[in-house]
């Protein structure tokens, strides 16, 4: 007879992703009797909220960022894996790495997701979006390089299209950055340019719906609307955008077709969930919306699974007002940490009544001392939404020293009306158009305006015009 009775292994939790879903999971989960996994192909935590501050110079990328291992550096029951999930195989309960595999007894799966435009993947390379850190310092260089084009060009055609910026998407993500890039033309870089005026500059937001941040209150969507005008951008409503090709927009308002050229044009119009609702839905068989979300369960699982959660911007949960929930980080928050209790009390033998989304509001900044917040209870415009958006962006970042960063630098500009991250990175990946002429050639050459993406062992020149 064994003097001591065997060490039961404890419970293997994975995570795949590392956004507020996911970190939010393993923040609750840090004190728990649980082996946490988490893994993600980036090594930070990044605060979405505030890329398109990243995007327009306002903040640097590190101000927004968070190590991940720095943020459970403290947390000894938690791993960090760098890697790429390629894979799962849920009656072996693994999930598959390129260069390894891990077990797991309870999976969540926290993704997020990836633009879409809606079957025009070629529009793409013409209007970026906007998810990453990389999306947002690609968003500044062609923000500020237009800028800097602008004052070396001698057509006022060409000009004209290089000082006119498109936005299409009238969501928080499209409202901001209009916002953002009317203050930069007309405030921040007013002074700074000697052969231009940027107060000429034209900010056009094209909305596909009836108003503006359709998520909002109708009054209060009138009230952004009229701050944006009055800043500066051409809101155009009841649009659809139905061609994006060699800088010039072409959209149809009832049976009016109106083209824009436009030397900058941004995407922030639609969402896809990620590659990983696929995976699921080829392993497991769960059904997915046309948006290539996950439809989950009332307790957040999935249908046949009930050790595989899938949260935030991946989940399609429509099982309180038969919508699904939006893809903001409150919504994420909140279900990382139902996850995380509910993974708790089954340990114990016991189980949480299905997930219930509290609403805490919707907010969204439209440019300096000007903000719309809507808690339901209570609306606020202007400068004290203002302050209130700045109260609650710097409440959910993750690290005190961000907080100061961030706090510091949104002082400073304040103060100045200055944008000090205001850098244009990977100048070198783009050539101006030209063309060469060689008697001596068999055909005249002309290199157009390109991308040169470069790896290891390679380098390739993708046209881009």
């Amino acid at each position: 007879m064994a003097s001591k009775l065997e060490k039961k292994a404890p419970h293997e939790v994975v995570i795949i992703g590392g956004g507020f879903g996911g970190l939010y999971t393993a923040k609750n989960l840090a004190n728990a009797n649980v082996k946490v996994t988490l893994i993600d192909k980036r090594n930070f935590h990044l605060f979405q909220p505030l890329l398109y501050q990243v995007a327009t110079g306002a903040l640097s990328p590190a101000d927004i960022s968070s190590p991940l291992r720095a943020v459970f550096s403290k947390s000894k029951n938690t791993q960090v894996l760098l890697g790429e999930v390629s894979d799962i195989d849920p009656k072996a309960q693994k999930v598959i790495l390129n260069d390894k595999e891990v077990p797991y007894d309870t999976l969540i799966v926290a993704t997020g997701a990836n633009h879409s435009y809606f079957g025009k993947d070629n529009w793409q390379k013409f209007a970026p979006g906007l998810k990453t850190v990389e999306d947002a310092i690609e968003m500044r260089r062609r923000i500020f390089s237009a800028f800097e084009a602008a004052e070396k060009e001698t057509d006022e055609e060409k000009r004209r299209a290089l000082l006119t910026f498109v936005i299409v998407g009238g969501g928080p993500t499209g409202v901001e950055l209009a916002g953002a890039i009317a203050e930069l033309a007309y405030k921040t870089l007013k002074e700074d340019f000697r052969n231009i005026d940027t107060a000429e500059a034209k900010i056009v937001l094209l909305q596909g719906g009836n108003y503006i941040l359709p998520h909002i209150s109708q009054d209060l969507s009138v009230v952004a609307a009229k701050s944006l005008r009055k800043l500066g951008v051409d809101i155009q409503t009841n649009t659809r955008v139905t061609n994006i090709e060699n800088d010039i927009v072409t959209y149809k308002q009832g049976d009016e077709i109106t083209s824009i050229p436009s030397k900058t044009i941004l995407w922030a119009a639609g969402v896809q969930g990620s590659a990983m609702g696929r995976v699921l839905a080829k392993r497991t068989g769960v059904e997915c919306d046309k948006a290539g979300r996950v439809i989950v369960e009332p307790d957040l699982t999935i249908k046949g699974y009930d050790n595989i959660f899938v949260i935030g911007d991946l989940g399609n949960f429509s099982h309180q007002d038969g919508k699904p929930l939006p893809g903001v980080a409150p919504v994420a928050k909140q279900q990382g940490e139902y996850v995380a209790r509910l993974i708790q009390l089954r340990l114990q033998g016991y189980t949480l009544p299905e997930f219930h989304y509290n609403h805490v509001g919707s907010l969204a900044m439209i440019g300096q001392n000007l903000a719309i917040v809507d808690l339901g209870f209570l609306k606020l415009t202007g400068f004290l939404a203002w302050v209130f958006w700045l109260i609650v962006h710097i409440y959910f970042l993750i690290e005190f020293d961000t907080k100061l960063l961030v706090v510091f630098q949104w002082a400073w500009n304040y103060i100045t009306r200055n944008r000090r991250s205001r850098l244009i990175t990977n100048r070198e990946a783009f050539v101006e158009i030209k063309t060469v002429n060689n008697p001596n050639a068999v055909n005249n050459i002309v290199v157009t305006t390109s991308e040169l993406h470069t790896s290891k062992d390679k380098a390739t020149l993708v046209g881009n015009s």
